[in-house]
């Protein structure tokens, strides 16, 4: 069984994106609008990365978990934090949309603030999610209707995977990285990455080395 869970892996990239946008932010020249695009990109493939993650959870996991008979005020909790989640990428899109109209120096180091704070609020799911509902899972990893659970994540397509696998391995850890390999088989993954990943690997990868 691979060290960290997929969701875990996934948590790392969001948290790791993150970063990469507040120090992004704070490194800036003043005026560089040509940047402030690069990084609201960047911010923006987050968002959609950390939105479809959550649909999935609010769509597949808690439903599942509710026949399990998992305490109801904890599933309720993780829903809330959704939705502050949710507010919290709103707001870090908003401030990112200030800085593309106004690439100064105040308007950067503001929206660098709004993002320390939205990561503020994500960590804190996370963190939450991986010591509440995550052995929770683990308990139910062989279980059919997990199971089942597991192959509906699966049916994205090989694009939007390939888009995820690059995601995930870009600037991971050797901890995160031996964790994707034992969970998805390394051909698998290089193919998904490599082939279908192109466009991430094109459009947002070299945002985080500018």
């Amino acid at each position: 069984m691979a060290d960290l869970s997929m969701n875990q892996i996934i948590h790392a990239a969001v948290l790791r994106d993150v970063a990469r946008t507040e120090q992004a932010l704070r490194t800036m020249r003043d005026g560089d609008s040509a940047r402030a695009k690069q990084i609201q990109r960047g911010w923006a493939h987050l968002v959609e990365q950390l939105t479809h993650h959550h649909e999935q959870e609010d769509a597949l996991v808690w439903p599942y978990l509710r026949t399990q008979g998992v305490d109801a005020d904890l599933l309720t909790a993780m829903e809330s934090e959704h939705q502050d989640l949710a507010e919290a990428l709103r707001r870090g899109s908003e401030a990112l949309s200030a800085v593309v109209a106004d690439p100064s120096s105040g308007r950067t180091e503001a929206a660098a603030a709004v993002i320390s704070e939205s990561g503020r609020v994500i960590s804190g799911h996370l963190e939450h999610e991986e010591g509440d509902v995550e052995p929770l899972l683990r308990e139910r990893s062989e279980h059919p209707g997990w199971k089942a659970v597991e192959r509906k994540f699966r049916e994205g397509g090989v694009t939007r995977a390939g888009a995820m696998m690059a995601w995930l391995q870009d600037g991971a850890g050797p901890r995160e990285r031996t964790a994707l390999r034992g969970t998805i088989p390394p051909p698998v993954l290089l193919v998904l990455s490599k082939v279908f990943g192109r466009r991430y690997t094109r459009d947002v990868a070299p945002i985080w080395r500018g």
